[in-house]
């Protein structure tokens, strides 16, 4: 039985982030973006509106 040698230590090192990397990392390369609520969940009184809406 033989086991290729470099899958073990390849994986163990690929499982962990490279931590020079991220320390590197230039956050002004990363672009602002508006982020915008898709489907906002409803509020209390809109639950119950739908509550008393399906009771009757």
């Amino acid at each position: 039985l033989l086991l290729p040698l470099c899958s073990a230590s390849s994986a163990t090192m690929s499982d962990k982030p490279n931590m020079v990397k991220i320390e590197k990392f230039d956050k002004l390369k990363l672009k602002k973006t508006e982020t915008q609520e898709k489907n906002a969940l409803p509020s209390k009184e809109t639950i119950e509106q739908e509550k008393q809406a399906g009771e009757s």
